[in-house]
């Protein structure tokens, strides 16, 4: 077994020839998105540094399910790649719809960028302003302050956690994607929601939706004045980390050069103006062993909320 130990370990260290082919990034999300718009920039830099390309397939349905199957069902070659975030790969064990855990079935090779953007919004007819505003109103009147999300989703688990560290109960409504959670607000029939800052920054603007927070741990700046739930007195955050995961058994060498390359990227002035132009946010990199850390730790926190994630699908 020691013998085993140290040849696994050469072997993860030897200069391996990869990509020798187009390398396929499995996205459990439509185009136009972030999850998307987080693949294809990696994409773009990608060919610069590996010397092959990147062919970005989105590949919708079932919470993401599907497109974790397909990478799971590859083969462990390297050529095929996961390109998600914590919703599909921690939420969705959290939430029942698959039965094991992230590691089980995808080598994690690194956490690419974090989404340090979202924020928790209010519709105009809700009247609320700040964090102190929903809760005041959410305790005096429980059950009547409607936050909109995607059932069993990530922004489910956001209105959950948000609720039980507030001491506040929330009526959650079921309303789909992100641009529909946009239009229940615009139209008043849902108070609140988790929603991207990119796309409802204009409606801050015309006075139609109040940003009462962000769900960074630290003030984004590339939000502009919008404080944090800790600045508000609250104890909360919850930052959304990418992920870049290869099939069960890839070479761990290619798992740390997809990594080293991801770093590579990173470090381009070009990404970090993409990143911020497109979606407001800084960039930020976990290597591999720090990824998997980081992964774990999320995971415990959120297992926590099984029950009330379950219960309310």
């Amino acid at each position: 077994a020691a013998a085993m130990a140290v040849s696994t370990g050469a072997f993860a260290q030897a200069d391996v020839k990869w990509p020798t082919k187009p390398v396929q990034v499995i996205v459990p999300a439509g185009a136009g998105g972030d999850t998307d718009f987080n693949a294809r920039q990696m994409a773009r830099y990608f060919e610069k540094i590996a010397g092959k390309p990147m062919v970005v397939t989105n590949v919708n349905g079932g919470g993401g399910t599907i497109a974790m199957s397909q990478v799971q069902d590859a083969g462990p070659d390297g050529h095929t790649l996961f390109f998600g975030h914590i919703g599909m790969l921690i939420v969705n064990e959290v939430s029942g719809l698959i039965d094991y855990k992230f590691d089980t079935k995808l080598d994690i090779a690194c956490i690419p960028a974090i989404d340090k953007s979202v924020v928790f919004v209010a519709g105009k007819k809700s009247g609320f302003k700040n964090v102190q505003d929903v809760v005041t109103k959410a305790k005096a009147q429980p059950n009547t302050v409607i936050y909109g999300t995607e059932l069993g989703g990530y922004s489910h688990l956001q209105g959950l956690i948000f609720a039980k560290q507030a001491g506040v109960q929330l009526k959650v409504v079921d309303v789909g994607s992100a641009s529909d959670k946009i239009t229940s607000l615009l139209g008043g029939r849902i108070d609140l929601s988790a929603i991207s800052f990119g796309p409802v920054k204009d409606y801050a603007t015309t006075g139609d939706m109040a940003m009462v927070a962000q769900f960074s741990k630290e003030r984004n700046p590339l939000l502009g004045d919008i404080k944090t739930f800790n600045e508000q007195g609250l104890k909360f955050d919850m930052e959304k980390p990418y992920v870049i995961a290869f099939p069960k058994g890839t070479n761990p060498a290619i798992i740390k050069k997809m990594a080293d390359v991801m770093q590579q990227i990173t470090k381009d002035p070009a990404y970090a103006k993409a990143l911020e132009d497109g979606f407001k946010q800084p960039v930020s990199f976990l290597h591999t062993k720090e990824a998997i850390t980081e992964l774990n730790k999320v995971r415990d926190e959120f297992m926590q909320y099984k029950d009330l994630l379950r219960q309310k699908k």
